[in-house]
């Protein structure tokens, strides 16, 4: 009788064991086809993210370590593209041009956003949908007719500011010539973008929870002390978004020096921006390899620019 008592604790504890591995795998099975939908929603993205971005990625880079020569035909050349960029005055004056459009046109463009978004923000504007749409809108320009509507305004003898000046009997600058041309340009990138980052600045301040907004009025807040304790520390996630994307966007600036070189070619040379540089030396130049390398070297300043502002806004957050 002990035996056989033994024996059905046994069997039972063993049909216990089988019951949980079954009902494990009976749980498994709709995590396991979750996780496979998971995957099924995530192909085509990865496959044209591959096709898109990496492949050719990869391909420039590959290209970057050959040269074509008269003779001998496209051999391997290890690094030597990268330390003629490295060493090139065209290249090295065209960044140098780019980070002063960068150092002075974003914090210029951004807090023409932010006080846009404050302002749409605050609820004391009138018709405040026509006021976001209208500062929105020229970010639906196309930037090469962007830049064909600007260069046509700045001529000083066939465009508005040269007919103004007319009209008034006085004499504007030019603003097509070498010392105003930079000038323009973050004029214009300006006007294209202001209402792209006000959206996503106000985006953010709609997510602020309106009990933060009713504590400090009873607190006796008034709007400027709420903008400043609460809205502006609520942005800082999205400032520095758009901090990143201003980044990126103005080391790969090309259409507007692109199309204003035919009103100023003595002005806006074939390497005035890097990436004017990289075109030219591809398409018209016929230096494919060198142009790739010229390529990824601006590819890997604009990452690591933009990498040590993301840190610098780090370390001001933890530090407050």
């Amino acid at each position: 009788m002990q035996c056989q008592s033994s024996w059905q604790r046994e069997h039972r504890a063993e049909r216990a064991r089988d019951d949980r591995a079954r009902r494990a795998r009976g749980l498994a099975r709709p995590f396991l086809r979750l996780r496979l939908a998971g995957y099924a929603f995530f192909l085509p993205f990865f496959v044209v993210f591959l096709v898109v971005v990496v492949a050719p990625l990869a391909y420039a880079i590959y290209l970057s370590f050959f040269q074509t020569r008269m003779i001998g035909g496209t051999v391997f050349a290890g690094l030597a593209n990268y330390t003629r960029v490295i060493g090139d005055a065209l290249f090295g004056a065209g960044l140098l041009r780019v980070a002063l459009f960068l150092a002075v046109q974003v914090p210029i463009m951004l807090l023409i956003a932010l006080g846009c978004a404050l302002a749409i923000d605050s609820g004391r504007l009138r018709w405040p949908s026509l006021f976001r749409i209208s500062i929105f809108m020229p970010y639906a320009v196309p930037a090469v007719v962007a830049a064909l509507m600007w260069g046509y305004m700045y001529g000083d003898q066939f465009g508005l500011v040269g007919q103004l000046s007319d009209a008034l009997g006085v004499t504007a600058p030019d603003l097509l010539s070498r010392s105003w041309m930079l000038t323009s340009i973050g004029n214009m990138v300006t006007w294209e973008y202001v209402g792209y980052n006000m959206i996503i600045l106000y985006a953010a301040l709609r997510a602020v929870p309106e009990e933060l907004y009713e504590a400090a009025e009873m607190d006796g807040a008034g709007a400027i002390r709420i903008a400043w304790s609460i809205k502006l520390p609520a942005l800082r996630p999205a400032l520095l978004v758009a901090t990143i994307f201003s980044i990126i966007g103005s080391f790969q600036l090309f259409n507007e020096p692109n199309i204003l070189q035919t009103l100023a070619p003595a002005v806006i040379t074939t390497s005035y921006t890097p990436n004017m540089y990289a075109y030219n030396l591809a398409f018209n130049g016929q230096q494919i390899n060198y142009s790739a390398a010229v390529a990824v070297v601006l590819g890997l300043v604009t990452v690591v620019v933009a990498y040590v502002v993301q840190i610098i806004t780090a370390r001001r957050e933890n530090a407050l």
